[in-house]
């Protein structure tokens, strides 16, 4: 079991610091303390962080004329060629001067660290205003594909002393794109993967003079990844690049955000036609988003001939719109904070076999393509891997609880518990639910795939200086748990098991005997939650989260719970090892559907 191997465990992008080891946690915080000093001593104040990614850290500040800021850091233990692409980013993003893309400041290094300082747009960004709000309406997706083509335009456009080269952001996305709710505007931001353009949108050579085009640099793509999520085919695979690579980058994000999705994948099944989008729209981006690249240039070039009939077309006073949630979801009003990580074991059973995505992607040296790899995305079909996402998307709301989906030859068979704890993002998740449910109907094969969601505050670590030694645990950790508002005796004819769904072939830690007979003992007691198990070589983390709805049983419960912990030392070996339970049975079943039905925005909706 390798080091390599257990990467693989979360679908989230990022880590939450809750579960870090107690060292790197430290020194993380420390970092971000140092780099918040940094900027008070020269003279920034209201400082704060807001973004962080797999180069860098974005703190926000307020500078001596009450100037709002950006300031980006790179990661100080990134090897020097990749620290140096935080000054290529300053000097790409001084190059444009654009109403809806936020001007560069200054580039400055302090000792080892370069800082890039830029002009904050207003407003959030578009990934968090989507999980917020759920699926845009059209009125919206309009004015945003509006906004985003001028800046196309602008950058194909690009005439800097008189250099005739277009340039390529490289990553558009919805979290690179801050909205002005209050004006309705955009900000395009994070440059980082910003390069010349090699090839124009006709596919010809960009070039001065004859000797650009005699340069080896001309048969070699400049490209950087930008998100797998949202990249297209010709990106991903490394070709030379293009503003073609934006198009697409534009007809991603537009789509996710019309369909309440954080990726690209899903486009088979719940199809541009079908987010009630004007019809011109809906089928350019049904052409842009195709696999045909002739069909993907000719949308392209319709929706840049076209945007200014497209802004103008008449939408409905009131942008609501109703839905039926799919599967029951349970809010609760918010009594702490969560910080959810969601795990989803089986997701081997999605991979497409025969399938070898690793080869076509060697020329990447990329931190992204950890990234890809890092959510067991390589060798899934589209559907598949936009069903992973879409269980992913699930983890950046405030919720704990299970899923589990079992796909038999005759349809899909669904049993979950899913809590909110936050009332208002009830419409968001829920229709983020039934974009999970409307992919797996598209999904054909005989299997399961669970899910845990967790409350990454609540992960015990024990800790260990060899491998040879026993994990520890200190003497005040405890498994916590909640109990339900009323006692709920046991229906046994509507028990779920821990054990029901049999041996998890991605789980690779193999728990003492002792352990299994407590945990046995515990699937007896009515209750729901799941218990995770991840052993690293010096690092022992314990996810949990627990609800007792059989109150007269607590002493005994909580008993158990404190057996697992004194049970601890005896774990051997590396990897992980996760049980869950639902609070009963309460199975739905849908039938396949390989698709949604069409469903434009009336052409008279007044």
């Amino acid at each position: 079991m390798s080091i390599a191997d257990l990467k693989h465990f979360y679908i989230p992008d990022e880590q939450s610091i809750y579960l870090l080891s107690h060292k790197d946690a430290q020194k993380l915080k420390d970092w971000f303390e140092l780099c918040k000093k940094q900027l008070e001593l020269l003279g920034y104040r209201n400082i704060e962080l807001i973004g962080k990614g797999a180069f860098g850290f974005a703190f926000a500040g307020i500078d001596l004329e009450d100037n709002h800021l950006v300031f980006k850091f790179s990661r100080i233990n990134l090897p020097q060629h990749v620290q140096d692409r935080l000054e290529e980013e300053a000097y790409m993003l001084s190059l444009i001067d654009h109403t809806f893309v936020p001007c560069l400041i200054e580039f400055q290094r302090i000792g080892k660290q370069a800082i890039l300082v830029m002009e904050r747009a207003a407003g959030i960004d578009l990934e968090a205003y989507s999980l917020k709000y759920g699926p845009m309406p059209a009125r919206l997706i309009v004015k945003i594909a509006v906004q985003l083509t001028q800046v196309l335009v602008h950058l194909r456009s690009n005439k800097y002393k008189n250099l005739d080269k277009p340039i390529v952001h490289g990553d558009i996305k919805p979290s690179n794109i801050v909205f002005d709710a209050e004006n309705e505007s955009i900000g395009l931001i994070d440059w980082g993967s910003s390069v010349y353009a090699q090839l124009d949108e006709t596919g010809q050579f960009v070039a001065n003079n004859v000797m650009d085009l005699m340069s080896g640099d001309m048969q070699q793509t400049n490209a950087r990844l930008g998100d797998v999520y949202f990249i297209g085919d010709d990106q991903l695979n490394g070709e030379l690049s293009s503003p073609r690579f934006d198009e697409q980058g534009l007809a991603s994000t537009l789509y996710a955000l019309a369909s309440g999705q954080s990726s690209r994948f899903g486009r088979q099944v719940i199809k541009p036609n079908s987010l009630g989008l004007p019809k011109e729209l809906a089928e350019i981006l049904t052409a842009m988003l195709s696999d045909d690249p002739q069909l993907q240039r000719k949308g392209g070039d319709y929706l840049i001939n076209n945007m200014q009939f497209i802004k103008n077309t008449v939408f409905a006073d009131v942008d609501d719109e109703t839905y039926q949630a799919l599967i029951p979801c349970w809010t609760h009003t918010k009594e702490k904070e969560i910080d959810t990580v969601v795990y989803s074991s089986r997701k081997s059973f999605l991979r497409v076999e025969g399938s070898d995505t690793k080869s076509d992607l060697h020329y990447l040296n990329d931190a992204q393509f950890e990234r890809y790899y890092k959510n067991y995305m390589q060798g899934m079909g589209e559907t598949e891997k936009a069903f992973i996402a879409a269980v992913g998307r699930l983890g950046r709301f405030p919720v704990v609880g299970g899923l589990v989906v079992r796909w038999e030859a005759e349809g899909v068979y669904i049993d979950s518990s899913l809590n909110l704890y936050d009332p208002s993002l009830k419409r968001s998740f829920e229709m983020s639910v039934n974009n999970v449910v409307t992919l797996s109907r598209a999904i054909h094969r005989v299997g399961i795939f669970k899910s845990c969601m967790f409350n990454a505050r609540d992960t015990l670590h024990v800790e260990r200086e060899i491998e040879s030694q026993p994990f520890t645990p200190a003497d005040n950790i405890r498994l916590s748990y909640e109990k339900s508002k009323v006692s709920i005796p046991e229906d046994h004819s509507r028990q779920h098991s821990y054990f029901e769904d049999g041996d998890d072939p991605d789980e690779l830690l193999s728990l003492p005997e002792e352990m299994m007979t407590i945990i046995t003992r515990l699937n007896d007691i009515h209750h729901t939650g799941c218990i995770i198990f991840e052993a690293l070589p010096m690092h022992l983390k314990i996810h949990s989260y627990y609800t007792l709805l059989d109150h007269s049983r607590e002493l005994e419960f909580k008993t158990l719970l404190q057996e697992i912990v004194d049970l601890i030392p005896s774990i051997k070996g590396l990897g992980i090892s996760g049980f869950m339970k639902l609070p009963y049975k309460d199975t739905r079943y849908f039938e396949h559907a390989s698709c949604l039905p069409e469903k434009f925005y009336p052409r008279r909706p007044k």
